[in-house]
């Protein structure tokens, strides 16, 4: 029997769910504040977790996020706002495995957590380490040696895309393509704004050099800066 911890302050939409889900064979348990699902979820073994947004105590992107962080890499599927694209960024960027729109169809809701235990507890992410910098894809963060830097979401995912392909050179459209949505029509010359504004946190202070710019080509992270 699976078991799924629902965090959801509605307490309708919370207790319909929680009648629905047990009458699929489920074991479920609810939370109505985001610091108790949080609590729950850390110290209890759920196969899934159905978090919502919008949380009294805690949001539902800082729960995740700090699940994630802790390594706890249990699925959740956040329950986001109608026509909340950014609420659907913003899931994903945090750690959520899938999302739906409230109101949600029911069969919906079973269907993705049946496919969610199907694909089971995903691995956490392999930090990356090169040219002096290490970079953890789940955190989220950044370090040089021991300082720890901060950077912007975009600034983040430029960077990781760089050192996974570390000595490899890659152009502007590449970087477009991977950080970038897929219908971006913007100046591809965006890429050089963010590889100045990562020199400038990443290099500038420590006195090194890890991005290279090859001309007419595109840019080239070495394993060793």
């Amino acid at each position: 029997m699976a078991r799924i911890l629902v965090v959801e302050d509605e307490k309708r939409v919370a207790a319909a769910v929680r009648r629905g889900l047990e009458a699929n064979g489920f074991a479920v348990d609810v939370a109505l504040r985001g610091d108790d699902g949080l609590w729950m979820a850390t110290e209890n073994p759920y196969d899934v977790i159905v978090l919502d947004v919008m949380l009294p105590g805690m949001n539902g992107f800082r729960v995740c996020a700090s699940l994630r962080e802790a390594g706890n890499w249990t699925p959740i599927l956040m329950l986001t706002a109608k026509s909340g694209e950014l609420d659907e960024a913003e899931a994903l960027d945090t750690g959520a495995d899938d999302f739906l729109s409230k109101p949600f169809s029911y069969v919906v809701l079973v269907a993705r957590l049946r496919a969610l235990l199907r694909r089971g507890v995903r691995e956490r992410p392999v930090v990356v380490e090169a040219a002096g910098l290490r970079l953890d894809p789940a955190a989220r963060r950044v370090w040089r040696g021991d300082v720890e830097i901060s950077l912007t979401a975009r600034e983040f995912a430029v960077l990781e895309f760089l050192l996974r392909r570390r000595d490899e050179v890659v152009t502007k459209t590449e970087v477009l393509e991977a950080v970038w949505d897929y219908e971006f029509e913007g100046d591809p010359n965006n890429v050089e704004v963010y590889v100045k504004r990562l020199r400038q946190k990443i290099d500038a202070p420590f006195d090194t050099k890890t991005i290279t710019t090859i001309r007419g080509a595109g840019y080239r992270v070495d394993s060793r800066s």
